[in-house]
């Protein structure tokens, strides 16, 4: 998804990965307009910024911390939707531009800019009583990332890879709840969050495939136009990076090659995906990009097994 995060495609009058279609459907036009700007129809991008946290947590040999991972999943909730929401402020414009993105509210007129800032303060004001639930070592953590996420959007005009950007911005949960339970033993933090990076450059680069024409029509950057027919083998790649990271991770927390074992339903579905990976299918690019909110499922129980066993 080269134009937007994968949390942040969505379009009023075709909804391929909604799981609540019909609730939103339901309510009245203006509270139906606000409900797509903050994408409560579309919960992927909930589950892909959640899972890193809940991988740090589990792997931080801390217990079930069910208060902070719900918290922590509120947060998610939030704060995706308030990028969502800032993002379509900033490409107003060039959403208005994509057959795609042109029924977007904002890009639409139908929520003006204004009402745009007001609803974004809305959802970080929820994103703040989140925070404030966090010991402030992580606090400062999940304040570092305002920059990263305040640049993301213009991204895609100055490079051919805003996926790895995104990787920096929408794993960034991983470093603040593992700050939130302990502050030692950061190289296995660092381990599993260049793992989380390069998982979400390649799953952001399958979902970059659906939108090569129209991207190189007004001239925006992805990854997925700049690999070209080359798209399988450049996903390939960051994935077994993701897992060799991961890997390294499950490691240096527990030295004990029975560990890797928890990492092996992980790698095979993520070979699936890149196995049966098809840019020329319309469907098949946003499946296998869906999938990878069970992906975060079973990393997450790997994580848990090895950091807690």
């Amino acid at each position: 998804m080269s134009t937007h995060s994968p949390a942040d495609n969505a379009e009023s009058a075709i909804v391929p990965d909604s799981e609540h279609r019909g609730l939103v459907a339901r309510l009245p036009q203006p509270l139906r307009d606000y409900a797509l700007l903050g994408r409560f129809d579309r919960p992927i991008g909930w589950w892909l910024l959640f899972w890193p946290c809940a991988w740090s947590l589990g792997l931080s040999g801390t217990g079930l911390q069910w208060q902070l991972l719900a918290w922590m999943l509120l947060g998610s909730i939030a704060m995706r939707s308030a990028g969502c929401v800032y993002n379509d402020i900033v490409d107003a414009k060039l959403d208005a531009q994509v057959a795609r993105t042109a029924q977007r509210p904002i890009a639409s007129g139908r929520v003006s800019r204004k009402a745009g800032f007001t609803w974004l303060l809305v959802l970080c004001a929820v994103g703040l009583i989140v925070l404030l639930q966090l010991r402030w070592q992580a606090q400062l953590v999940a304040l570092g990332s305002l920059v990263l996420v305040a640049a993301y959007p213009y991204m895609k005009r100055i490079t051919w890879w805003p996926q790895a950007w995104l990787g920096l911005v929408f794993t960034w949960g991983a470093p603040t709840a593992w700050v939130a339970v302990r502050s030692d033993n950061l190289e296995v933090l660092a381990a599993l969050y260049v793992g989380a990076i390069f998982w979400c450059i390649g799953y952001d680069t399958i979902y970059a495939v659906q939108d090569k024409e129209d991207d190189a029509l007004v001239g925006i950057r992805s990854s997925a136009r700049r690999l070209g027919g080359r798209v399988k083998q450049g996903v390939g790649l960051f994935y077994l990076i993701a897992v060799v990271s991961w890997a390294l991770a499950f490691w240096l927390m527990r030295q004990d090659w029975l560990a890797l074992l928890g990492l092996a339903p992980a790698a095979l579905h993520l070979f699936w995906q890149v196995a049966t990976l098809d840019a020329d299918k319309a469907e098949n690019p946003l499946i296998r990009f869906r999938s990878n909110r069970f992906l975060g499922l079973l990393v997450a129980l790997g994580c848990y097994v090895v950091g807690n066993a």
